[in-house]
């Protein structure tokens, strides 16, 4: 008994160690403090792709707040072609119209992990990995394909992705899925990474015919051939030109999109929340309470204290949003 009492002892002992020694980023040096902060109307209580949920049902874009209010049984999806996506847990869509609020809605019958809309076509990701399309004036089904295994995800979703006649479906089991909407037929499917768990598409591009893709455990970028490498992904921007990713070992990398270093620094221990691609610069929101700004050319940089809070984080063109706080560029 006594030897059980002390083994206990002892792992407690190493626990509270372990949890008291945790490392963390701490900048050599500092700049100013970051003063560019305010705040907003209400906390934010969901994320997704680009557009946030606040605690007053409002929804939150990246070039700020809607006058679109979220139903008390709905999250909200996806914003785009002018109009709010948002659906229950039951797969009740509706989609709301940012220019005069009307609404449409679709029973769906399924949990909806990503949607998109062009036009009178719906496209939609299931929590379940099948994807399908929808036509919004009939309710009718146009295609429909059953996903693969998924175990658990990454909460970063991609929402499909309409371009011309294609619709290119991010899913949750790693693939990037191709389908022709007026054949209503699949193309191709292109394989971002197979890993067991957290393996969905957590960024998805087109530039330059090439076709930039990610999960958390790699990056693709295919053109006539499919380049791959494996990186820890935390954040992704690319700016036509260069892919900058910053990593969950604290790194800030440039790529080609060839997916060839360009340049790459090191922040210890750093926990990236999120990235910004501004004015030739790169503005790099910190867990512990800094913001990173890196020159592009150079790779210099500077480190600024920033007052923040723990909560939902949301990326703006050219502001970061965390809990009801708001940290602007300018």
């Amino acid at each position: 008994m006594k030897k059980y009492i002390l083994l206990t002892s002892i792992i407690v002992a190493l626990f509270l160690t372990a949890c008291s020694t945790k490392e963390v980023y701490e900048p050599k040096k500092l700049s100013d403090d970051w003063d560019k902060t305010s705040s907003i109307s209400d906390n934010i209580i969901d994320t997704s792709a680009n557009v946030a949920l606040l605690d007053n049902r409002k929804v939150l874009c990246q070039n700020g707040e809607l006058n679109v209010t979220i139903s008390e049984d709905q999250r909200v999806i996806s914003l785009n072609d002018d109009r709010v996506i948002s659906a229950s847990i039951d797969g009740n869509v509706t989609l709301t119209s940012i220019k005069d609020a009307k609404q449409l809605h679709l029973d769906l019958k399924k949990t909806v992990a990503g949607a998109s809309v062009s036009g009178n076509m719906l496209a939609v990701l299931f929590a379940n990995d099948d994807i399908a399309l929808y036509d919004i004036d009939t309710k009718a089904i146009l295609f429909k394909e059953q996903g693969g295994k998924v175990i658990a995800n990454d909460m970063r979703i991609v929402n499909p992705f309409f371009l011309n006649d294609l619709v290119l479906f991010s899913t949750l089991d790693g693939k990037v899925i191709i389908v022709n909407s007026k054949l209503k037929k699949r193309l191709r499917t292109v394989i971002v990474s197979s890993e067991d768990y957290f393996n969905n598409v957590i960024y998805f591009n087109i530039a330059d015919n090439k076709i930039l893709a990610a999960t958390s455990y790699k990056l693709l970028s295919m053109a006539q051939k499919e380049l791959r490498e494996k990186y820890e992904i935390r954040n992704i921007v690319f700016d036509g030109k260069l892919i900058y990713i910053t990593t969950k070992q604290g790194e800030v990398v440039a790529l080609t999109p060839e997916l060839q270093v360009e340049s790459k620094i090191k922040f210890p221990f750093a926990h990236f929340l999120g990235m910004i691609n501004h004015k030739g610069k790169l503005y790099i929101l910190e867990k512990e309470g800094y913001m990173i700004v890196v020159d592009k050319k150079t790779f210099d940089y500077t480190v600024h204290e920033v007052d923040i809070d723990d909560g939902f984080v949301f990326v703006g063109k050219d502001v970061f949003y965390v809990d009801d706080e708001k940290i602007s560029l300018e």
